[in-house]
């Protein structure tokens, strides 16, 4: 991950899990898991961050864990949800995750904090660690043109979508779009796939 990035999480890490927390609920995120992930099937959330959506799937039938790469917001997640799994993990390794372990595989606006370099290798492991016929979320905000760092020094990568779909050859695409964000209004891409049974 980029190390930039992970600073500015692990320094101000209650002040973004607030800000997450205050914005407007994803619905659209929530209308596209209940669509098509696996009711029941282990669900991981990748890059969970302070732990809201990995909450939300537990209270919606999509028993879950979280895994990121910033301790800081770890702990804010294992503070607001002492009840509920995350762990250290970092992309686009992902130690210690088997293959094939989950029935459904979440990654919410995370991969445009990687060097561009470490997307593909991410994304093909995102989609390892779903059991065959599981599912794969995977959303990304857009960046046009050079890559950006915001005021706080987080990298947001510039990159093709050509670029991920790549990676999905063993994989189905069920959904394949660009929307705005109804939590953080901002754009972004989201592809949901298949892994091949």
């Amino acid at each position: 991950m980029d190390r930039a990035t992970m600073g500015a999480y692990d320094k101000d890490a209650a002040a973004y899990a607030m800000d997450w927390h205050e914005q407007p609920a994803p619905v659209d995120l929530h209308a596209t898991v209940e669509r098509f992930f696996i009711k029941g099937g282990k669900t991981c959330d990748i890059g969970c961050g302070s732990g809201r959506e990995v909450a939300w799937l537990n209270a919606h039938g999509f028993p879950a864990e979280g895994f990121d790469a910033s301790d800081g917001l770890l702990a804010e997640a294992r503070r607001r949800y002492q009840t509920l799994t995350f762990a250290h993990a970092e992309l686009p390794a992902l130690s210690d995750i088997a293959a094939s372990t989950y029935d459904n595989v979440l990654c919410e606006t995370v991969i445009m904090h990687l060097d561009r370099a470490l997307v593909a290798p991410s994304v093909r492991r995102m989609l390892e660690i779903a059991k065959p016929g599981g599912i794969f979320y995977l959303s990304w905000r857009v960046t046009e043109g050079a890559d950006i760092r915001d005021a706080n020094g987080r990298l947001y990568a510039a990159f093709d979508a050509s670029l991920v779909r790549a990676e999905f050859s063993g994989a189905t695409l069920l959904l394949d779009e660009e929307v705005v964000s109804a939590s953080s209004g901002k754009k972004i891409h989201r592809l949901v796939a298949r892994k091949a049974s």
